[in-house]
């Protein structure tokens, strides 16, 4: 991969609390980087270190987290695999372009382009080859030499985390010691449409999950949604809450840590008001916490994109295979037209750019999004079926946002990767346990 330039801000900043020793940085990265002396970008990177250890000549390991649009952990609230990592490494926590303390884009920063067509050119720049590069001149920077002279690292992807490190081995292998993945190992070749349809149907298997472990909440979840599409319900934000929106509250079954909160949610839902039962303040503000994409809309903007390649539009497609489906359908349900309600997940509509506030200006831009044709290749199938590097891979078998057939055929297109398959986990497996990142350095060192 060409090297690019890559420029220190500021001296890190550097603090100590609960063990830790954190540094931060900051430096600015080409925004396309084939252009390396147009327009930047302001990249912000986090190193941990465990306290008594900073002086150490550790290895380090690059945390790429779920998104699209997700900034790093906080060291605050850190999953269980960060204090696991500092046993052996210095950890980085790269906030993605757009993100966190990384130039931000959202309604508000993308208003200074002049019109839509401006946004998304500037926002196809923010896809994983794009973020892979900027790994790489913070991979550089932080060794203070450049991409060659600097040690090759660790990298341990979660969900799309993973995705970006299959791009990484195809992009700068060399830049790698060892790659780590969880709950990410997407599909190489296959459309949108493949994601979704395989989507659809795992999400149908967690409401029936959900459903049985709490069988008096299907009575309680219609009655929500009939109130709902029979009164006009404000959240506490002042937007509508739809029937549709309602949905999506199922993107909680993909965890085990989320898994239960909407039963949670649901049992605080109708309180009495003067003229009848009505949707508390407590339900309307834990469903806007959960639907709102004010902290997160680059994931809105570019989940589907994050599978374009070649000139095959995705075209919404979580909108149109969500027709093969109509279990879904809950239009009626009021008049006994539709029901049982079932809940989506991982799933972006058009529609939610008209009913979020934090999405409505950007729907031209979404839209000019899902019909771009012309993306770059994420992945070089000759590379990966060449790889060198030690790659591991946690595959959970019953993961609702990562279809497991799809990954298990793209764990076989890559030369030496080794897959563990296991169905203890849910998505945030990793967050959950520290053994599920011990369990993968084991595999990499040839002790498991």
């Amino acid at each position: 991969m060409n090297s690019t330039p890559a420029t220190g801000t500021a001296e890190p900043v550097t603090y100590r609390h609960s063990g830790l020793v954190c540094a931060d940085h900051t430096l600015d990265v080409p925004l396309d980087h084939a252009d390396p002396y147009g327009p930047t970008l302001s990249l912000f990177a986090r190193e941990v270190t465990a306290a008594g250890r900073e002086h150490e000549n550790l290895p380090r390991l690059l945390w790429l987290q779920g998104g699209p649009g997700g900034r790093a952990e906080r060291p605050n609230a850190a999953g269980a695999w960060l204090r696991r990592a500092l046993q052996d490494h210095r950890v980085v926590l790269m906030d993605q372009r757009g993100t966190g303390r990384s130039t931000p884009a959202d309604r508000r920063t993308l208003a200074a382009f002049p019109d839509a067509a401006a946004r998304a050119a500037y926002l196809k720049h923010f896809r994983a080859d794009s973020l892979v590069r900027d790994a790489e001149l913070l991979r550089a920077h932080l060794a203070g030499a450049g991409p060659q002279g600097a040690p090759p690292w660790t990298v341990l992807g979660q969900s799309f985390g993973g995705f970006c490190a299959l791009t990484y081995l195809s992009l700068a292998p060399e830049g790698l010691d060892k790659v780590l993945i969880t709950g990410g190992l997407p599909t190489l070749t296959g459309h949108a449409d493949d994601v979704y349809r395989a989507a659809y149907a795992r999400t149908l298997a967690h409401n029936e999950r959900y459903f049985a472990r709490y069988p008096a909440d299907q009575q309680l979840a219609d009655a929500v949604a009939a109130h709902l599409e029979t009164h006009d319900v404000r959240m506490p934000s002042g937007e509508r809450l739809s029937v549709r929106r309602f949905q999506t509250l199922g993107i909680t079954f993909g965890t085990s840590a989320r898994f239960d909160s909407l039963h949670y949610l649901l049992e605080t839902a109708f309180v009495r008001g003067p003229a009848g039962p009505e949707l508390s303040d407590a339900f309307l503000r834990g469903a806007d916490a959960v639907l709102s994409f004010a902290e997160r809309p680059l994931y809105a903007l570019l989940h589907e994109p994050i599978y374009a390649q070649g000139g095959r539009p995705t075209a919404w497609s979580a909108h149109r295979i969500r027709e093969e489906f109509p279990a879904f359908d809950a239009e009626g349900i009021a008049q006994g037209q539709a029901g049982p309600v079932r809940f989506t997940g991982e799933m972006i509509y058009p529609w939610q750019f008209e009913e979020d506030p934090a999405l409505v200006p950007l729907r031209e831009t979404a839209d000019l999004l899902a019909h771009h044709t012309d993306w770059p290749p994420l992945y070089d199938l000759d590379r990966l079926a060449a790889n060198e590097v030690p790659v591991t891979a946690a595959v959970y078998h019953d993961d609702m946002f990562v279809d497991r057939e799809q990954a298990l055929e793209t764990a076989s297109l890559v030369r030496g990767l080794r897959p563990w398959i296991t169905n203890a986990y849910a998505h945030d497996g990793v967050r959950a346990d520290p053994a599920v990142l011990d369990r993968l350095l084991a595999m990499t060192r040839g002790t498991v």
